[in-house]
């Protein structure tokens, strides 16, 4: 994996190692020797990673750290500090100025490989956050931007058989109103994720039985837990245990003895990635069905109801009556007189209202869309045409007796006509049968409409 790494360190000796060390790997790399320059460089640059020294002449590690942690354009990329102290006082003071990982002097390149991996994955998160955002805002609307999201209330589950462990664990989440439930084996593990969703799974690789990197194995391999972050914890002797855990999609990791703000400093980090991601994937499912879903009556649109028929009228063979598939093309009467008379605030909402009620006479798998204007189309699939002329009718009866009332309370009449054509035993396209469907409902209203009339 290829990224752009800044390398913030006073010494050029150790700058040159590093970046060899990184371009041999195919990295880019850019060197800045003070904190005010890496500020300007990350700004510009746009690194994927920050690798930041704290002990630096000015502006410290940590101070830099906030800055580019407060600073709209370059909150945004991971930040690891690298230093000569090994004090967990001073990882958990660089953990909460924003800092995203921590490592000690000398650098263990091995370990710095592994922890890149999943901050390169996290920046380009980050980075599809914020082009929603912008392209949102250009669009006037409002545009979410990276503030850290509370992790109280988020629910953790800490593998692990040693009693005294795992409570302590726990006691640490619950400072941060994280809800932390304990398994004490793989069986235990696989039951509760099935059970609920937990945001964050902490994983000992001390334990006695089983085999833990196997279980890691299969939480990235199931597509429901593949997402959750997984953090390890091993004694400092099974460094090759953790190594090989990053290789298998761990995110992050901490040996013993555990200090418990160091603890939770990483998990927050952890729940509030996922929390970005699970946002990231909501707005996605949100703009698909934006693109799909007619604003006004949440129908499916004419773009979903083109390519949905489409599919479903793909070379049927064999398929018998499932195969079958009636198309009803709906019209409401004279609704321009609606609009003209009352309004199109009260057309908007007959047109609602005449939606809700369309979608409340189908089956849950038929599709109901807003073709255009007032008029609607549904796609009934494995229909046979008796099921979809009684089907027609019994729509034609709800919107005739709908009640519905305008804003003075007067009561208005609303009918719909209806054309309805089927497919037949050799193959059609969508538009011959929308054509079919469209002449099928002109010969409705052309017979007085408030009927349903059968494609020939």
């Amino acid at each position: 994996m290829t990224a752009r790494i800044l390398i913030v360190d006073d010494a050029p000796t150790i700058n040159r190692l590093t970046a060899a060390k990184l371009e041999s790997e195919y990295y880019q790399v850019s060197i800045a020797y003070d904190g005010q320059t890496a500020l300007d460089r990350a700004r510009d640059w746009q690194p994927d990673v920050i690798l930041l020294d704290v002990m630096m002449p000015g502006i410290d590690g940590y101070e830099t750290c906030r800055r580019l942690k407060t600073a709209e354009a370059t909150m945004h990329i991971p930040v690891v500090m690298i230093t000569d102290l090994s004090l967990v006082a001073e990882r958990v003071r660089g953990l909460e100025a924003g800092a995203d990982d921590f490592l000690v002097k000398p650098v263990d390149f091995d370990t710095l490989f592994a922890r890149l991996k999943p901050l390169v994955r996290l920046k380009r998160l980050l980075d599809e956050w914020r082009m929603r955002g912008a392209t949102a805002r250009a669009l006037g609307l409002q545009g979410d931007t990276l503030v850290a999201p509370s992790v109280a209330g988020a629910r953790a589950l800490v593998v692990d058989d040693d009693d005294a462990a795992a409570q302590a664990a726990i006691s640490a989440l619950a400072a941060d109103g994280i809800v932390a439930t304990r398994a004490r084996s793989a069986g235990e593990t696989t039951m509760m994720l099935a059970a609920m969703p937990f945001d964050l799974v902490v994983l000992s690789l001390s334990m006695a039985s089983g085999d833990p990197l196997r279980l890691a194995s299969e939480l990235r391999a199931n597509e429901a837990t593949q997402a959750v972050p997984l953090l390890l914890i091993a004694d400092k002797e099974t460094k090759d245990k953790l190594l090989r855990g990053f290789d298998l999609g761990a995110n992050d990791w901490l040996v013993r003895p555990l200090d418990p703000n160091e603890l939770r400093a990483r998990v927050r980090n952890q729940i509030r990635r996922k929390f970005y991601q699970d946002r990231l994937h909501a707005d996605l499912d949100s703009a698909l069905e934006m693109a799909l879903t007619d604003p006004l009556t949440g129908c499916y649109n004419q773009r979903y109801l083109n390519r949905h028929l489409a599919g479903l009228l793909a070379p049927r063979l064999g398929q018998g009556n499932v195969g079958r598939v009636s198309l009803l093309m709906i019209d409401v009467d004279h609704f321009k007189a609606v609009n003209d008379r009352f309004g199109h605030p009260e057309g908007d909402r007959a047109l609602r209202a005449i939606a809700d009620t369309l979608r409340a006479k189908l089956r849950a798998f038929d599709a109901i869309a807003r073709y255009g204007g007032e008029e609607f189309a549904v796609v009934m699939p494995g229909t046979l045409p008796p099921e979809a002329l009684v089907a027609g009718e019994r729509l034609r009866s709800a919107i005739e007796n709908l009640d519905f009332r305008t804003a003075d309370g007067s009561r208005l009449a609303l009918t719909i006509s209806i054309g309805v054509a089927h497919t037949g035993a050799e193959p059609i396209s969508a538009e011959a049968l929308v054509r079919q469907a469209d002449a099928a409902l002109y010969a409705a209203k052309h017979a007085g409409r408030n009927q349903v009339s059968q494609a020939t």
